[in-house]
């Protein structure tokens, strides 16, 4: 991809040879000179029928929290609305369908080690078709689905930990 360059008050933005943008970031400034971007992601509490929750475990090469286990989602593309983008994730990287149903909470998900700070609006949804399958094996290493009391919360990204504290 093209990466437009990111510089205080701009948005950053990767531009793909078909048109497509992805991975759209605010930035607002910087801190003894280095840019801090704050990217936009969505996450799904996804319920079955048997009130399981859905669970992924981050790969080595996820973008952050690598080895922790998540609420699943992703980054917001450019124009996309929240609820697009989270339908969108899920089906490429689990294989199935979603229903959003409701906000569930706002998360600022900021990772100081990695300099990172995302803002994630977490929805509960449910299981609309299909069954779930790792699409992208170099970013989740295992899924599963867990009953409330038996979510590994010291395992979890610090995102999902206070999305859990929102149930």
């Amino acid at each position: 991809p093209l990466a437009v360059p990111l510089a205080p008050g701009q948005a950053a933005i990767d531009v793909y040879d078909d048109g497509t943008v992805h991975n759209a970031m605010l930035h607002f400034g910087t801190r003894a000179g280095t840019v801090l971007p704050i990217g936009v992601g969505v996450g799904a509490v996804i319920v079955d029928p048997q009130g399981k929750i859905f669970l992924a475990k981050r790969g080595k090469e996820a973008r952050n929290e690598s080895g922790k286990w998540e609420f699943p989602g992703g980054g917001v593309e450019f124009g996309e609305a929240l609820e697009q983008a989270l339908v969108r994730e899920v089906k490429e990287e689990y294989g199935f369908d979603i229903e959003v149903q409701e906000l569930l909470d706002v998360v600022n998900h900021i990772i100081p080690d990695e300099k990172q700070h995302w803002v994630s609006p977490t929805f509960l949804c449910r299981v609309k078709n299909g069954t779930p399958r790792i699409m992208e094996p170099h970013k989740c290493d295992e899924i599963g689905w867990f009953e409330l009391d038996e979510i590994p919360e010291e395992k979890l990204t610090i995102a999902s930990r206070k999305s859990l504290e929102s149930l």
